[in-house]
């Protein structure tokens, strides 16, 4: 026969389920399961490499699974707007990039970064450098902007998709320049890397860190970089402040959460964004690539984000740019 439970023991076990249900509400058993970390694009790029790295290495030191599901299109949006939907439990995170901060570009998607998605851990940020093909005779940058003032909307300009920071960068430049060049969108920075190898277009302002092996190969040419300091991979390389004072733009990925997420969810998962930062394979790794990244707190994230999307969207009502 089972013990009489008294009525103090019931109390305690009472409240040690309250407490254990808490907890749980609260995150703080997560993960308990693999973690879908949506990526909104194609392989080859440097959202998509870097999501690599980090995940891989946080699957590795917590012993629980980080799964990398790419979903494209629209500039990231489709798959940005997919995890706004998704439940706030932690088990599906995105890892998001520059166009969220451009979302007045995006009319028609039915979320609001700001509103919808919770920031927890900036990544990494990464100037662009202008790439060539080398069939392209320009050795500096004024050589590519008098071509353009001599032959205006000729020169063909890829960018990794409509409204995303290569884009940017391009009408930044064309405005700052006086030109008007052919902006050619593409749907990631893999498959535009890969028509200017091929020579389908003449110029393109890549990432860094995808573009660094292709420039010291031979297979393109780089006449400056967007950054404020000279890179560490190609430290000969000017930045483009030299000839445009001023000119500074960088790609950034961060990752985000569906609003309502647990706050223990959010500092669980930053926490463990920063432990693997700090290891040091995935810090030479970064370093190597020209990646800028350091620690940082969901609040600061948060600021980042706000500071971008403020800039770009200012810039975008003063242009008048709108997606065709």
């Amino acid at each position: 026969m089972n013990a009489p439970i008294s009525r103090r023991s019931a109390a305690a076990a009472g409240l040690a389920l309250v407490s254990a249900t808490s907890a749980r509400a609260q995150g703080t058993d997560w993960p308990s399961r693999p973690v879908r970390v949506i990526v909104p694009w194609p392989p080859g790029g440097t959202a998509d490499s870097v999501a690599r790295v980090l995940f891989a290495e946080t699957s590795q030191r917590t012993r629980q699974q980080f799964v990398v599901d790419n979903r494209t299109g629209a500039t990231g949006m489709i798959g940005s707007g997919y995890v706004a939907t998704q439940p706030a439990d932690g088990y599906t995170v995105l890892y998001g990039t520059t166009p969220l901060s451009t979302a007045v570009l995006f009319p028609q998607i039915t979320f609001d970064p700001a509103r919808d998605l919770v920031p927890v851990f900036q990544a990494i940020t990464v100037p662009q450098l202008l790439l060539m093909h080398p069939s392209v005779p320009a050795a500096s940058v004024a050589d590519v902007i008098a071509d353009a003032k001599a032959r205006p909307g000729a020169q063909n300009w890829a960018s990794a998709g409509s409204g995303g920071v290569q884009h940017l960068a391009l009408e930044l430049f064309s405005r700052r320049a006086g030109i008007q060049v052919n902006h050619i969108p593409y749907r990631g920075g893999g498959p535009a890397t890969n028509d200017l190898l091929a020579g389908q277009v003449q110029y393109y302002w890549g990432n860094a860190d995808t573009a660094i092996s292709f420039v010291k190969e031979g297979r393109l040419k780089a006449l400056c970089h967007t950054g404020a300091t000279r890179l560490a991979s190609l430290p000969h390389l000017p930045p483009l402040s030299d000839t445009l004072p001023g000119f500074e733009t960088y790609e950034w990925n961060g990752l985000f959460v569906p609003a309502g997420t647990p706050p223990a969810i959010v500092a669980r998962l930053n926490a463990m964004m920063n432990e693997t930062l700090a290891t040091p394979a995935v810090a030479e790794r970064l370093r190597g690539l020209d990646l800028q990244s350091r620690a940082n707190t969901p609040e600061q994230f948060a600021d980042f984000f706000r500071g971008q999307s403020s800039r770009w969207n200012s810039f975008i009502q003063e242009a008048g740019i709108r997606l065709e």
